[in-house]
């Protein structure tokens, strides 16, 4: 399956951004799909992940809240609703698919190219 993940941009602390990943290729609602970020210097790192119905989610702990995973299978999109933004969401963020739930980067087998998400204090 290919990725596309778009939506990232330069934000206020404070501020929201909708991230979309865009799936083609083989069928996406087989796959589980997950949001991870990596910022410069930094490991890459689990945001938020979602069942293939949609209907069980998982978030990082440190989210407290502020991100929401949803998917659209009609549409073969996965998105991630970033609300109250600090300076320290800045990173890249990419969205992947595996065929099981896992939070571990080492076990997704797809990934998109990424999108840059700066917020600013």
């Amino acid at each position: 399956v290919q990725l596309q993940a778009f939506g990232g941009g330069l934000v206020q602390a404070g501020g929201s951004l909708r991230l979309s990943c865009a799936a083609s290729g083989r069928t996406f609602s087989g796959y589980v799909m997950g949001w991870f970020r990596q910022a410069p210097g930094k490991e890459r790192e689990f945001v938020a992940r979602i069942s293939q119905s949609g209907g069980s989610t998982a978030y990082a702990g440190f989210l407290k809240g502020r991100f929401t995973i949803s998917r659209d299978n009609a549409k073969n999109t996965v998105y991630l609703q970033m609300n109250s933004l600090k300076p320290e969401d800045t990173a890249v963020y990419y969205c992947a698919a595996v065929s099981f739930g896992s939070s571990r980067a080492r076990d997704y087998d797809y990934w998109g190219q990424g999108t840059l998400v700066t917020v600013s204090s």
